[in-house]
């Protein structure tokens, strides 16, 4: 049930910004136990001025092109997991997209299962 926002500046292409929805959604299937066809996705593009953000944190440098990825998702994953899962998207990004490891910015919103209704106004995992 992850919502996934992924925030990234304006100029790459329609098929970049969808291979990275499919990135994160492949991620979120094979090492999170996401279910199969559970993928919801706002993909948005900014202006360079919209993202504000550091030259450096933690002694990481960021770029321009960094993406920013919130997912909110059912509590309940382990660190480790969610660690496997950090380190999966950011490997994938950098091989297939050239996203640098370092433009890769994740955090994860856990809630409890009531919090979703997939329509019909339903709370379907209460």
């Amino acid at each position: 049930m992850p919502f996934v926002r992924i925030d990234l500046a304006k100029g790459k292409p329609a098929e970049h910004r969808k291979a990275i929805g499919e990135v994160i959604y492949k991620a979120m299937t094979d090492t999170i136990n996401v279910p199969a066809d559970d993928k919801f996705q706002v993909i948005t593009e900014h202006a360079a001025e919209e993202l504000n953000f550091p030259v450096s944190y933690l002694g990481i440098e960021y770029s321009k092109d960094i993406v920013f990825i919130q997912i909110t998702l059912n509590a309940g994953r382990t660190v480790d997991m969610k660690k496997a899962f950090y380190k999966r998207i950011a490997d994938d990004l950098h091989t297939q997209l050239k996203i640098r490891r370092e433009d890769v910015f994740i955090n994860l919103v856990e809630v409890a299962k009531e919090n979703w209704s997939f329509g019909n106004g339903i709370a379907q995992y209460a």
